[in-house]
């Protein structure tokens, strides 16, 4: 899974008929600060997130494992909203270990 930013939408009139009705985002992958990082990817919305938001997305097969996206042509989506992250991580070079909680 990609922990990423939506930062747009793309809107298209014209699409495979098994993709109308579905919303399409754009998704920019993030560090565990948040700090958005290069590439993007363009992901099925199955859980109504919006510009702006942290989200989780599956891609590959698994992105046609959900309720939405079953057996369509479908090679990524959205399937969370993030609202936090507990990350422990190495504060310095003797190895002591600290926990941050990162809210959005």
């Amino acid at each position: 899974m990609i922990l990423g930013k939506v930062v747009g939408t793309v809107w298209a009139t014209r699409k495979d008929e098994q993709l109308v009705g579905m919303t399409l985002q754009i998704v920019q992958p993030v560090d565990l600060d948040y700090s958005l990082k290069s590439g993007f990817v363009v992901a099925v919305d199955s859980v109504g997130a919006g510009v702006g938001e942290i989200v989780l997305v599956a891609q590959g097969s698994s992105a046609r494992q959900t309720a939405l996206t079953h057996n369509k042509p479908v090679d990524a989506v959205i399937t969370a909203i993030v609202d936090k992250l507990d990350v422990s991580e190495i504060a310095d070079a003797d190895d002591v270990a600290t926990e941050e909680l990162i809210e959005v």
